[in-house]
């Protein structure tokens, strides 16, 4: 495997903290951002890398030189004149792999990326994209995916045999991409909280009609997109740290969070700690069954609430029971639409939830329209512990050092059979009624009244 880093920006909004220096070289912590990129690569055993360089691209090749340094073999591809985010890639076919990783040279990240070097091959297609959620969706590219499709078209090819979706169904955390909502385009619709977040495993394929370039070619909308229809395009969803330092106040960002340990904390190679959230009752208001998105209603203080669990350590995952499909109410599709306008909702307020689990079974049977392939007794419903071992299992978390909060004694249930610590959302008579009726065993760890209470006990 070979990685090419896109090394060549001027970094002009970053010339009031250092001037005469391409922006893969602006130092963060006495280090080139460049360098924290390599070293991640090493770490992954990626030891090959070819370097774009454009604007004083000098500066890098002096710094790093062939890269024995590091302990990586360095070559590098100059640009006479701006070729775009994909042009030189033109001139670098012989030299590249069959799958190759490429990077932009101006994030801030620390990756595990064999995680997404095997979801690229389990999938088989001509590129797969690092998405993640982010504090302003309304203002980057977003990347639409066919969750809901994948699911339907699985459920059909298991007909028949009472497996839970959760334990052998498609892994929702990557899909097919079907499209791009452009950060400078009108949206009128509802879309999942899914950045581009600038990293990508292509194949070679992806080059093969290229030809020389005239001018600049921008990868993504000249090599990429053009692959979306055929279904060769695919989003791999991860919580691990990618955030690009173009700006005073994003370098600012980064810095801190680099000295705090945030950015290393976040590789998906180290054990994550994350708050569960019940969805119904505790992110939105609990006004019986949700079947179109717009009775989705968020809760007042939701947003606030998330938004510090965004800035904690802890990961933000929804673990729901939707019964709604089994019985018919509901489709995947509009399951789909309803977590769209949730996330849609969450991002306008600067919040964002890391993934959604939900169990779509039910048991009984004997509802108009119910699907019977859902129709069964299944490990993933609450107050079993399915969705929340899906979880850990993805994004390798530590069960014992994390919370489950909802308003239900399943969801405490729940928790407690998974390993996490509970909280249960009450009201004051509420938690009274809970305390004298519930056994030792169900009792939750605590009780809040709301959910923006609830996160503030665990959060200092």
């Amino acid at each position: 495997m070979k990685a090419v880093i896109m090394a060549g920006g001027q970094g002009t909004r970053l010339r009031s903290i250092a001037k005469d220096l391409p922006k893969p070289m602006v130092p963060v912590l006495g280090k080139p951002i460049l360098e924290y990129q390599i070293r991640c690569l090493l770490a992954n055993g990626i030891r090959e890398i070819i370097l774009i360089t454009g604007y004083l691209g000098e500066a890098v090749q002096e710094y790093f030189g062939d890269g024995s340094a590091f302990g990586a073999e360095i070559s590098y591809f100059h640009e006479e004149a701006p070729l775009g985010t994909g042009g030189a890639l033109y001139y670098l076919r012989e030299q590249l792999s069959d799958d190759f990783l490429l990077l932009m040279g101006d994030l801030m990240l620390d990756v595990d990326f064999c995680r997404m070097l095997d979801f690229h091959r389990a999938c088989g297609g001509a590129a797969t994209l690092f998405v993640h959620p982010n504090s302003h969706p309304y203002d980057s590219d977003v990347i639409v995916t066919d969750t809901a499709g994948e699911l339907s078209e699985y459920l059909e090819d298991r007909k028949g045999r009472e497996v839970p979706i959760s334990e052998e169904g498609p892994d929702p955390a990557g899909a097919r991409v079907t499209g791009v909502l452009g950060k400078k385009e009108e949206r009128s619709c509802f879309y999942r909280n899914q950045v581009n977040a600038g990293i990508y495993v292509l194949s070679k394929e992806l080059l093969s009609d290229m030809k020389e370039p005239e001018g600049k070619v921008d990868l993504d909308k000249d090599l990429i997109r053009p692959m979306i229809g055929a279904g060769r395009v695919y989003a791999y969803r991860s919580t691990e740290y990618v955030k690009d330092m173009g700006t005073p106040d994003r370098y600012e960002s980064v810095s801190a969070d680099l000295e705090k340990g945030v950015v290393a904390a976040r590789n998906l190679s180290r054990k994550q700690k994350c708050i569960f959230l019940d969805r119904d009752g505790t992110v939105n208001e609990l006004r019986g069954f949700v079947k179109k998105p717009e009775e989705l209603v968020l809760k007042p203080e939701a947003a606030e609430a998330i938004r510090i669990i965004n800035r904690s350590e802890y990961l933000c995952i929804l673990v729901t029971n939707q019964p709604v499909v089994a019985r018919g109410d509901c489709s995947f599709e509009e399951l789909e639409e309803i977590h769209r306008k949730l996330e849609t909702e969450l991002g306008r307020e600067g919040a964002y939830i890391d993934d959604i689990f939900f169990c779509p079974h039910h048991r009984d049977r004997g509802f108009s329209g119910e699907v019977p392939e859902l129709k069964f007794a299944c490990r993933c419903r609450k107050p079993e512990p399915g969705l929340l071992y899906e979880a850990a299992k993805r994004y390798n978390i530590d069960l014992e050092a994390s919370w489950m909060i909802g308003d239900s004694l399943q969801d405490v249930l729940c928790g407690k059979r998974g390993g996490t610590r509970t909280l249960l959302l009450q009201d004051l008579q509420g938690a009274v009624k809970a305390a004298e009726t519930l056994e030792a065993a169900e009792a939750p760890d605590r009780t809040a009244g709301d959910l923006l209470s609830a996160i503030r006990q665990i959060i200092a």
